[in-house]
């Protein structure tokens, strides 16, 4: 072994790998696609967040700004969940680690079908309208690295195109 024997103690050690979410918000710090990433964590942490007796009830559809809009089954857990918004927006935003929402709005509806890996048939994706593909230009423009740039775009234009316009999804 040569050298001075301090190359080792001068490289901190990782005590576990990075997750994908980690890396993508280090990444967009700072940039336009930081925000949908957190807000997009409204999403995950929904469930847990709730329970599984209101989650199986409720789904959350939309995030615009700082107002949740969740899609409820029945009548009586709209009126239950009433009760419980500024319970559910409180801890949700701990779990955000930050206060992201600000109001939920409850409305009547089916929550839409969760996705899971046993999708059978993908639907046929939809062309993107000249605001989406803008919007994608725009969110992976920020990205300086060409190839998670394009990765991004990918991404982005695969969401949209596999989403109806009118249910949120959208980039308008």
């Amino acid at each position: 072994m040569s050298g001075d024997g301090n190359t080792r103690a001068t490289r901190s050690r990782m005590s576990r790998p990075r997750t994908v979410g980690d890396l993508l918000a280090a990444a967009f710090k700072g940039k336009p696609a930081e925000k949908c990433l957190k807000e997009g964590r409204i999403w995950l942490l929904w469930d847990g967040t709730v329970g599984a007796q209101i989650a199986s009830q409720a789904q959350p559809v939309r995030f615009r700004d700082g107002t949740l809009t969740v899609a409820v089954f029945s009548a009586p857990w709209m009126q239950q969940l009433n009760f419980l918004k500024a319970r559910i927006v409180e801890q949700l935003n701990r779990q955000l680690g930050e206060c992201l929402i600000k109001e939920i709005y409850l409305k009547a509806g089916t929550p839409p079908p969760k996705v899971t890996a046993t999708t059978t048939k993908p639907k046929e994706a939809r062309p993107l309208t000249e605001n989406e593909e803008a919007w994608v230009a725009k969110l992976s423009g920020t990205v300086s690295d060409p190839d998670l740039r394009g990765t991004l775009a990918g991404l982005l234009a695969r969401h949209l195109s596999d989403n109806d316009p009118s249910d949120g999804h959208s980039a308008d």
